[in-house]
């Protein structure tokens, strides 16, 4: 895969208000290029905004923020072409109809049909191919997913992924865009310590290959990473702070209701992301 240098990432008194207030407020950080950037605070905190926010798909309220010296909120649509969602719940969830092959073909053809150049688009059939295959293979290898290794190989059904193999497929799906900022959310929910420590080594592994990293998490690694903490936007206000777009906000001790929360705030964070 041919990597771009990864984005420096930096924000000062960076804010954003929801319909009812500020959903996260006064984040200040400066992250060099190819970092890993661990975002992490209390569930309702903004977490999920922040990323979003930071990747274009959100309008900040207040501040400013800078990603390979596009400046944020005004260079938005500059942002988004840089950087790439990786597992977002209730944002770009994956489907869990489709066979690992199956997604892994639909997101090929998309990036082939709609994030190449025109100048690729005009090369030969055959050539356009063969650049597909080498970027699907880079991005399976840096994402650590052996599809052979799979219960049913590219044909497993992506329902029936355990967590630590969904991320992998979920990272390398992201990277086929080859983006220099890659943001993904809900790290850590869901799994053990030592799959955790998997989980913040792919990410790493991502960093060192030059593509910058920004995860939500609920414990940052201990150390090899730039961590952001933020608070409650308004203390106590939870349920508030979820509905003004944290869409996917981490947890282990998530309960039936919390998943009903997170999906309204899915709905307003994709809302704010087409009007911004």
């Amino acid at each position: 895969m041919t990597q771009l240098r990864g984005a420096a990432v930096s924000a000062e008194d960076f804010g954003l208000d929801g319909p009812r207030g500020p959903v996260f407020d006064g984040v200040s950080f400066t992250a060099q290029a190819g970092s890993l950037i661990a975002v992490t605070g209390p569930s309702g905190s903004g977490r999920t905004c922040l990323l979003l926010a930071l990747t274009g798909r959100m309008k900040a309220s207040r501040g400013h923020a800078k990603v390979a010296g596009h400046p944020l909120p005004k260079r938005l649509a500059a942002v988004r072409r840089i950087s790439a969602l990786g597992p977002v719940p209730g944002v770009n969830d994956l489907d869990p109809a489709l066979t690992v092959t199956e997604q892994l073909r639909e997101r090929v053809l998309l990036q082939r049909r709609f994030d190449s150049p025109l100048r690729a688009l005009l090369r030969p059939r055959k050539e356009r191919a063969a650049a597909s295959r080498a970027r699907l293979e880079a991005a399976l290898e840096t994402a650590g997913l052996d599809l052979d290794a799979l219960p049913k190989g590219g044909r497993t059904a992506v329902r029936d992924l355990d967590r630590p193999t969904e991320l992998r497929l979920a990272v390398a799906l992201a990277l086929l865009g080859e983006p220099r900022l890659l943001a993904v959310d809900d790290v850590d929910l869901k799994l053990s310590e030592s799959e955790r420590g998997d989980a913040w080594g792919l990410l790493r592994a991502v960093a060192e290959e030059g593509t910058t990293v920004l995860a939500v998490c609920s414990e940052p690694p201990a150390e090899g990473a730039v961590v952001v903490r933020i608070e409650k936007a308004r203390a106590g206000d939870d349920r508030e702070a979820r509905k003004t777009g944290a869409a996917g906000e981490s947890g282990d001790a998530r309960t039936e209701g919390d998943d009903d929360l997170e999906r309204e705030g899915a709905d307003d964070a994709l809302a704010e992301a087409s009007r911004a």
